[in-house]
């Protein structure tokens, strides 16, 4: 059974984590047309700038950050401060990996549903950006996904320190 839940958990995190890169490599391709346009507008050739790129690479860059916490998550990757963990005794270690582990699932479901009230309230206010009049909800909806995953992911780490603890294999 944990064999099949870990399965899924890193398939959640880098599948996340490779849509999120594929957003980024989105944005670096429109903003280098965006800037070619801008630069091609001195010769009257009809091409200019993308109109809100700025729009566009504000919802991308929101998206793709939230899609990379699930994989830093199930990697152990977020920063802290280990100051003292060479001198303690590995069972300690893992307990504190454990109370981590829960903070984590603490700010990740804190964080997913106020993202998820948020995009309830652009959605009934029917807000959009200011150059794209592109509807503000959807990049709230881009980025629950990966805020989803990082709940899931957070719940799955807690699982494994508690294995770790108990000795087992993870």
């Amino acid at each position: 059974m944990y064999n099949a839940l870990r399965k899924l958990a890193e398939l959640i995190a880098s599948g996340l984590a490779i849509a999120g890169g594929l957003i980024l490599l989105a944005i670096i391709v429109l903003t280098c047309i965006s800037i070619a346009g801008r630069a091609l507008v001195p010769l009257d050739i009809g091409i200019g700038p993308i109109r809100g790129i700025y729009d566009m690479t504000e919802i991308g860059m929101a998206a793709a950050i939230f899609a990379f916490l699930p994989w830093a998550q199930m990697r152990d990757s977020h920063a802290r401060v280990d100051l003292f963990q060479p001198f303690m005794p590995a069972v300690l270690n893992r307990v504190l990996d454990l109370v981590f582990n829960v903070a984590m699932f603490a700010v990740a479901a804190v964080g997913t549903y106020r993202l998820y009230l948020g995009m309830q309230d652009k959605l009934s206010f029917g807000e959009t950006t200011l150059i794209a009049q592109i509807p503000v909800w959807q990049g709230y909806a881009a980025g629950l996904f990966g805020g989803v995953g990082f709940v899931l992911i957070a719940a799955f780490c807690i699982l494994r320190s508690v294995r770790r603890i108990a000795g087992l294999p993870v």
